[in-house]
């Protein structure tokens, strides 16, 4: 599974184009993807500043994502002044997604799945594997 928190900041004056592309997001993601999880999209209390929830039942269900059409179509590059990815892993019993395990790429990706994977790698924690007793 991978699951992280999106923390985005958006170039002043373009919010309410930032939240008509999260809703199409949001819309075709849960219409199209069978692996999403989790797909949220979050005001923070700072203008400008959102988050997004996302969960994938894998690594590779998150690059299919990340690789479609209708995630490559909005043009975020005129809407985004930063995106930093947080991984997270759940705590087992207290929440039902499952645990954080990434995974290599299946050797036919394409490049830009290539890239994202490089761009966007699973984080794991020490700390993490350390009370699942892995670490």
């Amino acid at each position: 599974m991978a699951t992280f928190f999106a923390h985005i900041k958006i170039f002043d004056g373009k919010e309410a184009e930032f939240e008509k592309v999260a809703r199409e997001l949001w819309k075709q993601t849960h219409t199209l993807e069978k692996d999403v999880l989790r797909y949220e999209y979050f005001r923070s209390e700072k203008p400008g500043h959102y988050y997004c929830l996302l969960s994938f039942k894998d690594f590779n269900s998150f690059m299919v994502h990340q690789t479609s059409d209708h995630h490559e179509a909005p043009d975020f590059g005129s809407l985004l002044e930063s995106n930093r990815l947080e991984w997270i892993d759940p705590v087992d019993g207290a929440n039902a997604l499952p645990a954080t395990n990434p995974q290599p790429l299946p050797p036919n990706a394409s490049e830009l799945a290539k890239r994202y994977s490089q761009d966007h790698g699973v984080v794991m924690q020490d700390w993490w594997l350390k009370l699942r007793g892995r670490g």
